[in-house]
């Protein structure tokens, strides 16, 4: 099968198009054939290993065992969408022929034409509606957006700013907070202000020129997607009782967060979940997409041969939503947009 290989960590370049051996199914697993994937930010820090110190060290002792112990080439990619192909004996929740989605989990694996994947993973069927790029791009997306705002328990009437709100999880957690019926501002860059004006926000603020800590306005609930803000100004910018929400958390900003979440203010952060849960996540995202209350916003999307330029498109930080990556053509895919794609909704 063809598969996408990172040779070592650096720029997009170190990500090769290979031939390796199509994965085999244990008793408890499925084959799936991956129609589509994704680049996000994440992936882009993990080729580059641009993480933390801590986060580094345990990312590279993970993907040594991991090849260690199955003696595969190292394959990036988290979020897929395919068809199952083929099931382990003692399958019982999927049958070949059926379209699912999935989380990989950090064993990854999605920039190829074929993985597998334990039955009890994070893996549901596909919502039948979606394009195989657009169910791709709502694993991460879609669920961590969905995760923060449940954990805010933001209610209807309430204030709420995302920073970061035009990228993948951002655009799902503007129209959540927007189903809740919150008051919403979006911060990002100049050019996403448009497409975040269209999934109906109530405010954007182009980061490039305002610094949302420093406007004098305070609110119920402050979601940084990016981590990219001043945290203790960010923090101050919330209202008594406010909760303030980590996308991407640093240590020090976990270890900072647990103390200032003594006082009335709370911060939150990512927490793993169960498969379970994430499958009731996927449940209710289906529900509000069949009733059109929810859209997947797909800026461009690229062939698996064409990953190295989705990465540096990526790397530019530009992407409106999600960059999807088209594995395998199918009569529900995307058309490959390229350089040529603008961002497009459901």
């Amino acid at each position: 099968m063809k598969a996408i290989i990172l040779t070592k960590f650096g720029p997009p370049d170190v990500l090769q198009l290979q031939e390796v051996a199509t994965p085999v199914p244990e008793d408890h697993e499925v084959l799936i054939k991956i129609y589509a994937t994704t680049v996000f930010a994440g992936d882009c820090e993990l080729r580059g290993l641009r993480l933390p110190l801590a986060y580094r060290l345990a990312f590279l002792i993970g993907v040594g065992l991991l090849r260690c112990i199955r003696s595969r080439p190292f394959i990036l990619g988290q979020e897929i969408a395919g068809e199952i192909e083929a099931v382990g004996k003692d399958v019982q929740r999927f049958r070949p022929g059926d379209q699912v989605l999935g989380w990989t989990g950090f064993g990854f694996g999605g920039y190829a034409e074929y993985t597998c994947r334990p039955e009890t993973g994070v893996l549901a069927l596909k919502p039948s509606m979606l394009t195989y790029e657009e169910a791709a791009s709502l694993v991460i997306g879609g669920c961590d957006a969905l995760y923060f705002i449940r954990k805010a328990a933001l209610q209807s009437g309430q204030k709420v700013l995302i920073n970061g709100a035009g990228g993948s999880i951002g655009t799902f957690a503007v129209q959540l907070a927007k189903y809740v019926g919150a008051e919403v501002t979006a911060v990002d860059s100049t050019e996403k202000l448009e497409m975040l004006r269209s999934l109906k926000v109530d405010h954007v603020i182009d980061y490039t020129q305002i610094d949302f800590t420093e406007n004098g306005e305070t609110y119920d609930v402050i979601f940084d997607v990016v981590g990219k803000s001043s945290f203790s100004r960010g923090v101050r910018a919330l209202k008594p009782n406010g909760r303030y929400l980590l996308g991407n958390a640093g240590p020090l900003q976990q270890v900072r967060g647990r103390w200032l979440s003594r006082g009335g203010k709370q911060i939150i952060s990512w927490a793993a979940r169960t498969a379970d849960e994430y499958a009731e996540d996927f449940n209710f995202l289906t529900e509000l997409i069949e009733a059109g209350k929810l859209q997947s916003v797909i800026d461009r999307c690229y062939p698996l041969e064409q990953i190295v330029e989705a990465h540096r498109y990526v790397d530019a930080g530009h992407k409106k939503g999600n960059v999807a990556i088209t594995v395998v053509q199918s009569s529900s895919s995307s058309q490959s947009a390229g350089v040529d794609g603008g961002a497009r909704w459901l």
